[in-house]
C-alpha cells in the first residue's frame, strides 16, 4: 500500500501543469472598493453585491474630453485570458482595451448597432488603430453579458455573449501590455466576475 501511495504521488507531482487547468493571474469579485491594481475612474462608482456600478456624469465626461467611466487594471501581461460579465442599461459604447507602454494595442468596440474589432500597430499614445472586423453583434440592454478575450501572440479570440467565439490576428497584438480596462460611454454600465488566467 506503502509503494501504491508513492507511486500515485510522484505521477501526480509529473503531470504536466495544465492538468491542473490555467492559474488565476488576477480576480475581482468587488467585494473590496478598494483594489491595488484596480482604478475606477471618470465617475462615481459604486460596489455592492459583488458587482462595479457607475451611470455616466455628463460634467465628467467633457471634462476628459468625451471619454466616460472606465476600470483599470494594472497588470503586466502578454499571453492571457479575461472574462468578466457586464450588464449595460442605455449605453452608446462597451469598450474592453489592452494596453501597452505607451499606448493601446488590442480593443473592441460595442455599439447598439454592431461589435468593431481593432489593433494599434505601434506602441505609440497618438496611435492610429486599424480596423481587424465589424461584427454583427450589438450592445445589449438589460441583461448580463458574459465576455472572454483570450491573448496570445498574435492573435485576440474573443467570445461575446452567446455568439461564437472569433479570432482575429496582427502582428502588433503580440506587445507586452501593462494594463487593461473596461468603459464606457453614456447611461449606467455595472461589472462582475472580472478573472484573468495565464
Amino acid at each position: 500500500m506503502k509503494i501504491t501511495g508513492l507511486l500515485l504521488a510522484l505521477l501526480v507531482s509529473l503531470a504536466p501543469a495544465s492538468a491542473a487547468g490555467p492559474a488565476t493571474l488576477f480576480k475581482d469579485d468587488f467585494s473590496d472598493a478598494k483594489l491595488p491594481q484596480r482604478r475606477a475612474l471618470r465617475g462615481d462608482w459604486k460596489f455592492t453585491n459583488g458587482t462595479a456600478t457607475c451611470t455616466q456624469d455628463d460634467a465628467l465626461f467633457k471634462q476628459f474630453k468625451d471619454h466616460g467611466p472606465i476600470l483599470f487594471y494594472d497588470l503586466a501581461h502578454t499571453d492571457v485570458t479575461v472574462r468578466f460579465s457586464f450588464k449595460a442599461e442605455g449605453a452608446k459604447t462597451v469598450v474592453f482595451t489592452a494596453n501597452g507602454e505607451m499606448g493601446h494595442v488590442f480593443r473592441f468596440v460595442m455599439t447598439p448597432t454592431g461589435t468593431s474589432i481593432r489593433a494599434f500597430p505601434t506602441d505609440k499614445p497618438d496611435a492610429k488603430s486599424i480596423a481587424l472586423a465589424t461584427e454583427r453583434l450589438p450592445l445589449k440592454f438589460g441583461e448580463w453579458i458574459p465576455v472572454e478575450v483570450k491573448l496570445a501572440g498574435s492573435k485576440a479570440t474573443v467570445k461575446i455573449g452567446d455568439a461564437p467565439a472569433k479570432t482575429y490576428e496582427h502582428a502588433s497584438l503580440a506587445r507586452a501590455k501593462v494594463n487593461l480596462s473596461v468603459g464606457f460611454a453614456f447611461g449606467t454600465v455595472s461589472v462582475k466576475d472580472v478573472v484573468v488566467n495565464q
